[in-house]
């Protein structure tokens, strides 16, 4: 049964994100939520790893939770699920585009699917710096300053400052955070 229940939650990921890896944070959410074959602390480091490495985010992701739940059957089976709509979707829409390319309608609906597209890239966005600046120490009669990871929004401004000074090659920045991750335990 979790054969059946992985295809179709990752299947769902790959027919409804549209716009590519960090649109399928707010469906990998959701699954972390509802399956528990992940966390979202494993989102927050594939999304890291998809950023420091070749590969969109959700194929990494589901390649992980695949392997991680059913071995590497698990893993072939989760990324064939999650790039299986992306296959019949980009087939039936090349071989329509081709009749319709100069609809009015169908040019509509392709400036309609960016704003949504972005929508989807900000929550994503918004909840991997829920992850990475807060924390849930500190119990609830505390406030939210204490919730704040005061070292990662730290390390995040003297980042964005050198990147605003220096605009160098963003793979420098990744590796400098890498590194400042390692030697503070961030």
């Amino acid at each position: 049964m979790i054969w059946i229940s992985m295809f179709y939650e990752f299947f769902k990921t790959g027919l409804l994100a549209a716009g590519g890896g960090l649109a399928t944070l707010p469906f990998l959410y959701a699954m972390a939520a509802k399956t528990g074959w992940f966390t979202t602390t494993d989102i927050a480091n594939m999304v890291a790893v998809s950023e420091s490495t070749p590969g969109p985010l959700g194929v990494n992701m589901a390649t992980y939770v695949g392997f991680q739940t059913l071995g590497i059957l698990g893993g072939i089976w989760a990324t064939l699920s999650l790039t299986c709509p992306a296959i019949i979707v980009v087939t039936c829409i090349s071989r329509a585009m081709k009749r319709f390319e100069h609809s009015v309608t169908v040019q509509k609906i392709f400036y309609g699917l960016r704003p949504a597209s972005s929508a989807l890239i900000l929550a994503a966005g918004l909840g991997v710096m829920k992850i990475a600046f807060f924390t849930v120490a500190g119990g609830a009669a505390a406030g939210w300053f204490s919730h704040v990871n005061w070292p990662v929004l730290a390390l995040a401004g003297v980042i964005w400052g050198a990147y605003i000074k220096f605009r160098w090659h963003p793979i420098i920045y990744i590796a400098l955070s890498a590194v400042a991750g390692i030697v503070f335990s961030l």
